[in-house]
């Protein structure tokens, strides 16, 4: 089977995403790229799970007739690290918007933050993001937050099976998470400083799993180009 065809049957794709790239982007670079390198009029390509432009990671990238199992990918658990900042709140609950509020830290230890944690360990309800894709009504959620329009959101049933703080330095909590499809790492970031009587917002966030699939098996989006040269000339 020639590499064209390899990619029309089905490849499945680890890209390592990087920061300010929506996933759309790279979806759209990669069919190009391949469209391009093979002289194709289309070829399906697609993505299993969303990643925000301010987080970097794991992109599982499907092509040709693999594009038919990005449900199952997408159902699967992921695996998340990044840090939240507590003190303070942004309305995007990450760092896309501007601090608007800030809050007690005076309270707040080591211990403290670490136990915090257990409250939201097993089956959670989870409010997304009012900045997120989620569509209402036909308008995606962040459509309605930049115009300044008031949108009820219903909560979510997610799993959290794991919460693990890594580092505490300050305000800056690192972190690793182990979740269900359809968690918010932002909800969580936020949610995390209000059940420490303060705020908390995103400041990092890396994708390192999905599944069995891992970031440390995956590939930048310019060593895939290369690579894809490579190997046609």
């Amino acid at each position: 089977m020639s590499l064209q065809e390899e990619f029309q049957a089905g490849k499945v794709l680890l890209i390592d995403k990087p920061l300010n790239w929506t996933s759309f982007q790279v979806v759209n670079k990669l069919r190009w790229e391949i469209k391009q390198a093979f002289k194709l009029k289309k070829i399906k390509v697609g993505h299993a799970g969303t990643l925000d432009p301010l987080a970097s990671g794991l992109l599982v990238i499907c092509t040709g007739k693999m594009t038919k199992e990005i449900d199952s990918f997408q159902a699967q658990i992921k695996e998340y690290t990044g840090t939240i900042v507590l003190g303070s709140t942004t309305p995007s609950y990450d760092l896309e918007t501007e601090i608007n509020e800030t809050f007690p830290t005076d309270h707040i230890t080591e211990e403290l933050i670490k136990e915090t944690t257990k409250q939201f360990i097993g089956d959670i309800e989870q409010y997304p993001p009012v900045f997120s894709a989620l569509k209402k009504d036909g308008k995606r959620l962040y459509e309605f937050a930049r115009a300044g329009e008031d949108v009820e959101i219903k909560p979510r049933n997610i799993n959290i099976a794991e919460f693990e703080i890594t580092n505490i330095n300050g305000l800056n909590v690192d972190f690793r998470v182990v979740c269900s499809k359809g968690t918010y790492i932002r909800s969580l970031a936020n949610d995390f400083g209000k059940a420490l009587n303060s705020g908390g917002h995103l400041s990092a966030l890396r994708r390192t799993k999905i599944g069995d699939f891992e970031v440390a098996d995956g590939i930048t989006i310019e060593d895939f180009i290369s690579s894809l040269n490579n190997q046609i000339e």
